[in-house]
């Protein structure tokens, strides 16, 4: 599978959002049917990108089917590891059809490779706990589970 990496524009919110809602979990928590808030999102994500602070996830793949919305990348510069800059690598999904083609260690690869780019020294994200196969994956590309990570919803 040839992928092609563009930027993403607001046209590709909607095929986005469906597949962040395409899993137990996104079901339970995306709702498709009100672009609204994704596309409120979008705006602020294009508007905040800097390669300083965020470096947040307007790109796009572009593949058959629209099988992957673009990954998150955030710089977070800190005082830790040496003054080191991390990168979070957030919102990876592939749709089923297209999994096991390669595109998602394409993506992840991307990442890793902007985020060094970027001046990182150091990606990690999270996985939810339910996401077997993921962590999976994620480690077979060389990531290890040294944390636990902790959220708290705000309302």
């Amino acid at each position: 599978m040839t992928t092609h990496l563009r930027r993403a524009c607001r046209r590709d919110v909607a095929a986005f959002v469906r597949l962040l809602a395409d899993d137990p979990l996104g079901a339970a928590r995306e709702d498709p049917t009100d672009r609204t808030p994704y596309e409120t999102a979008f705006a602020r994500i294009v508007v905040t990108r800097t390669s300083t602070s965020s470096w947040p996830s307007a790109w796009a793949s572009t593949v058959a089917r629209s099988s992957a919305p673009p990954p998150a990348l955030a710089l977070q510069p800190g005082l830790s590891r040496r003054g080191a800059t991390r990168c979070t690598i957030e919102g990876v999904r592939i749709a089923a059809d297209a999994r096991g083609t390669g595109l998602g260690t394409q993506l992840v690869e991307w990442a890793i490779e902007e985020s060094r780019r970027l001046g990182a020294s150091l990606v990690q994200l999270t996985s939810d706990t339910s996401r077997v196969d993921a962590r999976r994956f994620y480690e077979h590309l060389g990531f290890t589970a040294s944390h636990v990570g902790l959220k708290r919803a705000l309302d």
